[in-house]
């Protein structure tokens, strides 16, 4: 039986535990209303450019230079697959379910033949596949803090996505990432970011089918080609932009969730322990009483 001050001692280090939890959870509370905020003001813009380069894609007649990023390169093979996961942990299972998904699509293409290279951004995302599948990984992003770097670090990104596309390297890019849906709801999602998929883009909302069939026709200024060469580009800082963004709402939701669930916890163990606490010294007390009481009558 453990003494009264290992229990003692053992309440004070899960209360310590609580107080730390708690101040996880008010601190990702409070910093989730903003990223949730940056979140959902960049859907709109994010996804009204995607509407309206897919209304421009049909005269996107040839895949030569910029344009590649909307046609793609005519190939299949070569895939690049971006796991956008958190730089710290103590967020419940928000990485690890990045992590399986990528490494189940990464199996997934392997099986059909496809040349995989990974690019994960978020130090969780690269320390595990470090360790699983190290010769697939051709660069990292780590620290990425988009609440203080802002779209820079998306720009950053986008550039070495750009560079490696047009050196050939490969033909389609995945973006597998956690879209916030509320504080304690996240979901895994895959978006192909290169070459811009359209396939699906008319379809989306059927309860406006008909109004998409009765689309009027705009006439650009300058022409259609030009406009796709300038904003192309843009499309995919801003896509991998949105991204940080949803992931980083989520992050600070699940660890709001994670630390709650921690707390709540460790109030339990509290009451556990001081419930044990109390029975044990009840029974030293009356073990003593006994000890007095059989003193007393044997004289």
């Amino acid at each position: 039986m453990p003494s009264l001050k290992d229990i003692k001692t053992q309440i004070n280090s899960v209360g310590s535990t609580k107080k730390i939890t708690s101040a996880m959870k008010m601190v990702a509370a409070s910093k989730l209303r903003r990223s949730q905020e940056k979140a959902e003001a960049a859907r709109p813009y994010s996804s009204r450019l995607e509407e309206m380069l897919s209304s421009l894609a049909t005269s996107a007649s040839s895949g030569e230079g910029i344009i590649k990023l909307l046609t793609g390169t005519g190939e299949d093979q070569n895939y690049i697959v971006v796991p956008v996961s958190a730089d710290r942990g103590l967020c419940g299972g928000f990485n690890s379910s990045i992590n399986r998904e990528t490494f189940k699509l990464v199996k997934k293409l392997e099986s059909e033949n496809k040349k995989v290279q990974l690019l994960p951004i978020g130090k969780k995302s690269r320390d595990f596949f470090l360790r699983t599948l190290k010769e697939n990984i051709t660069d990292s992003f780590v620290d990425t803090n988009v609440s203080s770097a802002g779209y820079n670090i998306a720009l950053e990104i986008s550039a070495k996505l750009q560079s490696l596309y047009f050196e050939g390297k490969f033909d389609k890019c995945i973006l597998v990432y956690n879209k916030f849906k509320s504080a304690i709801s996240q979901e895994v999602t895959q978006q192909q970011l290169i070459p811009l998929d359209i396939s699906n883009k008319n379809n989306e909302d059927k309860s406006n089918e008909t109004e998409s069939s009765n689309k009027a026709i705009y006439t650009y200024e300058p022409d259609e080609e030009t406009i796709l060469q300038d904003l192309l580009p843009k499309n995919v800082s801003i896509q991998i932009f949105k991204v940080l963004l949803e992931s980083d709402a989520g992050e600070q939701g699940a660890r709001m969730a994670a630390m709650d669930n921690a707390t709540r916890n460790a109030g339990e163990m509290i009451d556990s322990l001081t419930l044990k606490y109390n029975r044990t010294r009840q029974a030293f007390i009356t073990k003593e009483l006994i000890e007095i009481i059989s003193g007393a009558e044997s004289i």
